[in-house]
């Protein structure tokens, strides 16, 4: 079993998610494609490496989040996600 390791939780990928995203990836809702269990990204199982990093369900511990930073592109696998959802941002009203 997985949870013998030490991992961080899903706020320690904001950094790297922040880069490919205009929004704070943490606060998403996800869910979990093996056990179905619903958190936020933040709760996630984070394991980081030289190489990049993995997000684990909390729950299940299946991978839900591989992300790999090279040089000149970024390989993101979520494959272990059946989404991830996040609210707009609030528009400001136009004065009329």
């Amino acid at each position: 079993m997985i949870s013998d390791f030490n991992y961080l939780d899903g706020n320690a990928a904001a950094g790297e998610l922040g880069e490919m995203f205009a929004t704070d990836i943490t606060i998403a809702e996800v869910q979990c494609a093996n056990c179905g269990a619903t958190k936020r990204f933040a709760e996630t199982h984070l394991y980081m490496s030289a190489l990049g990093l993995v997000a684990r369900c909390a729950v299940c511990e299946q991978v839900l989040l591989r992300l790999v930073a090279l040089p000149e592109r970024v390989l993101l696998d979520v494959r272990g996600m059946t989404y991830l959802s996040l609210n707009r941002p609030q528009r400001q009203a136009r004065s009329a």
